[in-house]
This record gives C-alpha cells, sequence and structure tokens, in this order.
C-alpha cells in the first residue's frame, strides 16, 4: 500500500468513530461513550493482569536459568 493511502486510511478510521460518537451523544438512542468506556476499563484491566501474568513468568524463567 501506498505511504499516503495508509496515512489517510488511518486518519479516516480514527476520525470517523470520534465524530460518529460524538453525534450519538445528542441522539439519545445510541450512546457509544457509554460502551467505549466500558470496554476501555475492561481492556486497562486485563491489561494489567496480563503484564503481572508476564512478569510471573519472566521470574520463573530467571529460576530455572
Amino acid at each position: 500500500m501506498n505511504k499516503w493511502t495508509e496515512i489517510l486510511l488511518g486518519l479516516v478510521l480514527v476520525i470517523v468513530p470520534i465524530i460518529v460518537a460524538f453525534y450519538s451523544q445528542e441522539w439519545g438512542t445510541w450512546n457509544f461513550w457509554t460502551s467505549a468506556w466500558i470496554v476501555l476499563k475492561g481492556g486497562f484491566f486485563w491489561a494489567i493482569v496480563g503484564i503481572g501474568f508476564l512478569l510471573i513468568l519472566l521470574g520463573i524463567s530467571d529460576l530455572k536459568g
């Protein structure tokens, strides 16, 4: 893919959902901000758990080595 096409596609994929979420707040039927916040909190939780497991595995590999 062309680098400019990649940059343009990336910008579209970042900007369009933000605009849709902003306008969904006014319509009131689909509030994307609440759903996005729940997903973000869940992702943060699993990232912390994943880092914990990674550190445990690194510690076990250091004990063996």
